[in-house]
């Protein structure tokens, strides 16, 4: 199971729980922006979800994100919603059409939570105000996130930096005979940098840039934080096995193994969804 990574947004002196998993669906407490309304913040979220154009809403998020949303049970509520006898929870809601739109958790730090676009379709509902000072907390909170990432990335994009210097330098003085042309040792570098491609990523850079002539930059410059960390990982060993008098083919076999080794500890660790590897 991912990690869940907590947050609080800070809206207008109410503090409103969030958390992802995935970095990309943020679920945010409907409970905690039901406060801002009433101290009685359950029965606000259920008068909410008797409007039949909240029930719609829901409906139509689910189709748009959930394969496996009942829609006949959903046809059943929307024909009943708004009427005086109609009735819903976020229990009742989740387990009827087996929403992922909303969550019902538990506990001490529990409550009802929502993706981001349904939290924010509530806050619209309890104060168009107050919704306002939810959505401009929420974008401090991600633009902190970018910062951190663009951080890291750089960070590790130096680092590949600093080991292709040791990397070339074993190259220089293992690989290159001393009659070779200057275009030979180019030649030389380009491709032990084009072996770590293709070990990493699958392709030479020639192969990257004629399958993405519309992109800036080089197939390196495209890869995320954790396939740079295994790329300077690489380069470190690849140097050392030059030195050891390893052949091309022994070390991409030996660099092969290091980069699925090292991507499986990363996936234990919860940093998933690193694309190169298979």
């Amino acid at each position: 199971m991912a990690k869940i990574i907590k947050d609080t947004i800070h809206a207008n002196g109410i503090d409103i729980g969030i958390y992802t998993s995935d970095f990309e669906n943020e679920f945010i407490s409907l409970t905690d922006i039901a406060k801002y309304k009433s101290d009685a913040p359950n029965d606000v979220i259920k008068n909410w979800m008797r409007n039949r154009d909240t029930i719609v809403f829901l409906g139509l998020w689910e189709s748009l994100h959930n394969l496996d949303f009942k829609p006949v049970e959903f046809d059943g509520f929307k024909n009943e919603a708004g009427s005086n006898a109609f009735t819903m929870s976020p229990t009742r809601w989740i387990e009827s059409v087996n929403a992922i739109g909303i969550v019902s958790k538990s506990g001490r730090y529990g409550g009802t939570f929502a993706h981001s676009d349904i939290a924010f379709e509530f806050a619209s509902w309890v104060s168009p105000e107050f919704k306002l000072y939810i959505i401009k907390d929420y974008k401090r909170l991600k633009t902190e996130e970018n910062s951190r990432l663009s951080l890291n990335w750089n960070l590790n994009r130096e680092i590949s930096k600093l080991n292709y210097k040791i990397h070339t330098d074993a190259i220089k003085d293992n690989l290159i005979p001393l009659e070779l042309t200057p275009l030979q040792v180019s030649y030389t570098y380009a491709s032990e940098a084009d072996m770590l491609n293709v070990v990493l990523f699958g392709k030479t850079a020639k192969q990257w840039r004629d399958e993405n002539s519309d992109k800036k930059g080089n197939i390196r410059d495209q890869a995320t934080i954790y396939q740079l960390l295994v790329l300077s990982n690489m380069e470190s060993y690849n140097a050392i096995l030059i030195k050891q008098g390893k052949t091309q083919a022994e070390r991409m076999q030996l660099l092969h193994e290091l980069a699925v080794q090292q991507m499986t500890t990363l996936n234990a660790l919860d940093l998933k969804n690193i694309p190169g590897i298979k």
